[in-house]
This record gives C-alpha cells, sequence and structure tokens, in this order.
C-alpha cells in the first residue's frame, strides 16, 4: 500500500513538471503596432497605416540562426487607446498583415463585422497563414493594418494592434 501510494505522488510529480516544461518550451512572444485613425479619413475607403516590429526584432534581432520553429500567430486583437471611452463602433473592417525584407506579405488575422461599440476586440486568426519561422526570424519585420470606417471620426482615435506569436526550440 505504501508503495502504490508513493508511486501515484512520484507520477503525479512527474504529469505537473513535465507541462510546466513544456509551457516554459512553447513560447509566446507580443508585438504591439500604434493605428492613427484621424478625422479626414473618409468613410468606405480602405485605408493602410504600417509600423515596424521593433519588440520582435528585440527577440530575435533578425537572426535566422534563433533556435525556434513553428512559429504561428495565436491571438490578435485591437483595442482603443485615446480619446478615453472610446469604441470601435466607427470601424467596418480590419485586416493585419506582417512581412520582412525578402518575404512576401501575410495576412495574420482581419474581421469584417466590426459592429461592436466596446474599446477592444479580438479579431479573427488567418488559418491559411501556415508557419512564420521566414517572416519573423528576417529583419525588418512590419506591420501592415489596412482598416475601413463606417463614417468619419469627430476626433482623432488611437488604435493598438496586439499579435501574439507562438513558436516551439529546434531541438
Amino acid at each position: 500500500m505504501k508503495n502504490i501510494f508513493s508511486t501515484a505522488i512520484v507520477a503525479s510529480a512527474l504529469l505537473v513538471s513535465c507541462g510546466t516544461v513544456q509551457s516554459v518550451i512553447q513560447n509566446t512572444f507580443p508585438y504591439t503596432a500604434n493605428v492613427l485613425v484621424s478625422t479626414g479619413v473618409p468613410a468606405n475607403k480602405e485605408v493602410s497605416s504600417t509600423a515596424t516590429a521593433t519588440n520582435v526584432q528585440t527577440w530575435f534581432g533578425g537572426n535566422n540562426n534563433a533556435q525556434i520553429k513553428d512559429v504561428r500567430i495565436s491571438d490578435a486583437k485591437i483595442s482603443v487607446v485615446s480619446p478615453a471611452g472610446g469604441n470601435l463602433s466607427a470601424l467596418k473592417s480590419i485586416k493585419v498583415y506582417i512581412s520582412s525584407n525578402g518575404t512576401n506579405e501575410r495576412l495574420v488575422a482581419s474581421r469584417s463585422d466590426m459592429s461592436s461599440s466596446s474599446s477592444s476586440l479580438n479579431l479573427d486568426l488567418n488559418s491559411d497563414t501556415g508557419y512564420l519561422d521566414e517572416v519573423v526570424k528576417s529583419t525588418g519585420l512590419t506591420v501592415r493594418t489596412v482598416y475601413e470606417l463606417k463614417n468619419q471620426t469627430t476626433s482623432d482615435m488611437n488604435l493598438k494592434v496586439a499579435l501574439n506569436f507562438s513558436s516551439v526550440p529546434v531541438r
């Protein structure tokens, strides 16, 4: 009876430690881009905004030898930074693309039914994106946000697009 109890404790500890090790091994790293929607932007017309991914470059530094693989988009969210108390009801649609030096642009997230009056919203991930190793590990990673308004805004609006990528280490 004592051996069964000891074996159960050891097995439980082993299973918990394996889960902990796996969550440490599977990396998740963020990137945020700021988008300014100015009052002069016309309604029903797609507008593009591009930002350089400095925090992703800090992780990898354009290092194609970074010891990660299977990089995928795991989460994408848009939120209103200003004006205080602002909401997303002016937006009609949004698309988020990433690219880097020497790679083609890839759609990673979008949303076309922006009928939300909340200040933040999760975007739909593009299931066709596949692995993003080549893009994320190259230099000059950029994020291009394409949005369309339902109607013109009465004041400037600052939006934050937050992307999370996940990866596993090269073994």
